[in-house]
């Protein structure tokens, strides 16, 4: 028993001496905790100070305060007229959106307009200082993991700042001026100003800012006419406008409607059985506005400017892609970024300087008219049906001179602009492109000796006739089909289709890879502004330049905010270009388009025709100009007497022309070495050598 109780006792002792050294040991712990965050802090704020960012977060929060300081209620209320100007400073147009028109005050948005747009997009709107603590932690959190700005954390407030007064920009700089504009909105306007500012600036896609216009533009009606379901279902679209779009994507537009309702119904703003009777209701938006109509000149240079403003927010255009997957998230990337940069257009107040000359567009675009005037077939819509699409472009600069999308006609709806939106076989016109400039460059010459003769499963000259030896300049000059197949063969379809690449062809595809290619048998084809500007490049010494229309841009205080860079690359070897334009001026002198070579200066070029005549092209240069010329129907069919020679040179011919009236004669560059004697080939009884192009077995990729 006694041992027992000096064990016990001893046990006792020990226990008691170890108490104090657990105790210390915590202490220490939480010692060396404290030191750590002390220096983690001192650390935090020396970054802070020396790293410059103090001075940055206090320029950006004097910014905000100026911002708001000398905002009113119609800083909410206004839109800034942007506008266009030719080479000359002419007005060409003006872009106004109609914001102000369907501006709606606070007590004439229905109630359940606002209850909806609060629950779903900032709960604490009402209570808040213009910021959500929490949602912002979350966003930094993210944004140190990913590296960039990947989670909003925004709240109403913060999205009228972004909306109203800055960009979309993925920057810790535009996140941390859009909290500041945003708690000093809060200072200045009350929670209801704000709520309305925020519905009528907010955009809900297809053009539409604010919520009236969404409701005239998706149900033709004011808002207060709409049901419970269809406010829910407008109330979607802000928060993603790409992919709560009711016409791309109308099942993601009613899922979110759908959640919308639930939200309204947990935060007690409806009953449950309101927001199953809503979620019940089919919504079915309007068809789309019929677009107001602009001419070709107007199209294209928006095209031009919206990716303009693209490029100068750091968006990096792509043209090839690895994986379908790849290609559809730059597809669904690109498309967001058109839209928020297109909408800034009509609401900027920018000033954007162009080298359209509008006496050479007036000069195209009736030169392309009187060629196509005794076709008066129109279709359904009333459109002509035989259509023609040209392109001029200024060889020194790359900028685009005049844009012909189409005929003239009276027509009140959107004007489809072949320049840049049709893709088409290109038929013959592709081979000094992909075959014979890339042969160049491997050491053939002009005078190289080819063989033309019948071909199995290959194609067939489109006279029928084979010749067997023929030099490269003959073959080019006369389109010989035979020749262009088997020489894509040996430089192999990769290969060529790679110069292509490298020049921006938006619509390649990996099933293009073949011997077919040669003659333009493309899965998709080329629009007019892609061979100008490859034409352009072959003019150019082998460089190419990226072609747009817009010069510069102002923002509406007159500040340049973005120039075309007009940088250059070669895709071509110097000397092969120029050897390429020596043959080419064979084929407006003596091949398929001979005596429509210009009278005033030395010119070049070649023909297109694809299979079944459906598509005619001639793109030719001199040292000024480069001009692309595409005749066919919209949707395919035959016209026996479309030709590239045809149609399509007559207009380029009649247009350069009168284009080169005045210039100075202006010789192409020699190149090293060149022989430049044409070599003759056999001839038609008329002596004419009527070789065309574009024909391949059983159609194959011409059509």
């Amino acid at each position: 028993m006694g041992k027992k109780k000096n064990t016990a006792k001893k046990a006792g002792q020990e226990k008691h001496r170890k108490k104090p050294k657990k105790k210390y040991r915590v202490f220490w712990i939480f010692a060396r905790l404290q030191i750590f965050l002390i220096l983690l802090v001192c650390a935090g704020v020396a970054y802070y100070y020396l790293g410059g960012y103090a001075s940055q977060i206090s320029a950006l929060r004097e910014e905000a305060h100026q911002l708001v300081k000398t905002s009113n209620v119609d800083t909410f209320r206004a839109e800034q007229t942007s506008i266009v100007y030719d080479v000359n400073g002419n007005q060409i147009s003006t872009l106004k959106g109609a914001k102000d028109v369907y501006y709606l005050h606070y007590d004439e948005i229905p109630k359940q307009a606002r209850e909806a747009i609060v629950s779903i997009e900032d709960k604490k709107f009402f209570s808040h200082s213009g910021i959500d603590l929490k949602a912002i932690i979350r966003a930094a959190w993210a944004m140190v993991r990913d590296g960039e700005v990947t989670q909003g954390g925004s709240t109403i407030t913060q999205q009228l700042a972004r909306t109203v007064f800055l960009n979309n920009d993925r920057t810790w700089q535009r996140k941390m001026e859009e909290i500041f504009i945003a708690t000093e909105l809060e200072q200045k306007y009350s929670k209801e100003q704000l709520l309305e500012f925020y519905l009528n600036n907010i955009y809900f896609g297809n053009g539409y800012y604010g919520i009236q216009a969404a409701s005239k533009g998706y149900f033709g009606t004011d808002v207060s006419g709409l049901s419970l379901s269809q406010i829910a279902y407008l109330c979607a679209i802000p928060n993603n406008p790409t992919l709560y779009d009711p016409y791309d994507n109308p099942e993601n537009t009613l899922g979110r409607r759908d959640r919308i309702l639930n939200q309204m119904a947990e935060d007690g703003k409806i009953t449950s059985g309101m927001a199953l009777e809503a979620k019940s209701e089919q919504v079915v938006p309007i068809p789309a506005r019929q677009q107001i109509r602009y001419d070709y000149v107007e199209t294209y240079t928006y095209y031009c400017a919206t990716r303009a403003l693209m490029e100068q927010q750091g968006f990096v255009f792509r043209y090839q892609f690895d994986t379908t997957e790849e290609q559809q998230a730059y597809n669904e990337a690109y498309k967001a970024a058109y839209q928020e940069c297109e909408r800034s257009l009509y609401t900027g107040g920018y000033r954007i300087y162009t080298s359209i000359d509008l006496d050479i567009q007036v000069l195209l675009q009736e030169t392309l008219d009187e060629h196509l005037e005794e076709y008066t077939e129109v279709n359904e819509e009333g459109i002509f049906c035989l259509q023609g699409a040209a392109v001029c472009m200024d060889n020194e600069t790359a900028f685009v001179k005049a844009v012909v999308g189409g005929r003239r006609q009276d027509y009140k709806g959107h004007m489809f602009n072949r320049v840049y939106q049709s893709y088409r076989q290109p038929g013959s016109a592709i081979k000094p492109l992909i075959v014979y400039t890339p042969l160049l460059e491997r050491g053939y010459t002009a005078d190289t000796l080819l063989m033309d003769e019948p071909m199995e499963d290959g194609p067939e000259n489109y006279d029928g006739i084979y010749r067997g030896e023929i030099t490269m300049r003959y073959a080019v000059e006369h389109s010989v089909n035979t020749v262009a197949w088997k020489a894509l063969e040996e430089l192999t379809p990769a290969v060529g289709l790679s110069y292509l690449e490298q020049m921006n062809f938006a619509r390649l595809d990996r099933e293009d890879e073949r011997p077919a290619a040669a003659l333009g048998g493309f899965t998709t084809g080329v629009s007019p502004v892609e061979m100008a500007a490859a034409y352009t490049t072959l003019e150019h010494d082998g460089n190419y330049r990226i072609p747009t229309c817009v010069v510069k841009i102002l923002d509406a205080d007159g500040n340049e905010i973005y120039r075309a860079p007009q940088t250059e690359y070669p895709v071509y070897a110097t000397n092969a270009a120029r050897q390429m334009t020596d043959i080419l001026e064979g084929v407006v002198t003596s091949g398929t388009a001979q005596q429509l070579g210009l009278s005033m200066t030395p010119s070049a070029g070649k023909s297109g025709t694809t299979n079944s005549h459906k598509d005619g092209w001639f793109v030719g240069y001199t040292r000024y100009y480069t001009t692309s010329v595409w005749v066919g129907y919209d949707i395919p069919k035959e016209l026996p007497e479309l030709m590239g020679s045809s149609y399509p040179a007559a207009i380029w011919h009649d247009f350069m022309e009168q284009l080169h009236e005045g210039l100075p004669y202006a010789d192409f560059v020699a190149p090293l070495g060149a022989q430049t004697d044409n070599v003759p080939g056999e001839e038609t009884e008329d002596g004419q050598d009527t070789q065309e192009d574009g024909a391949s077995p059983e159609g194959e990729g011409v059509e």
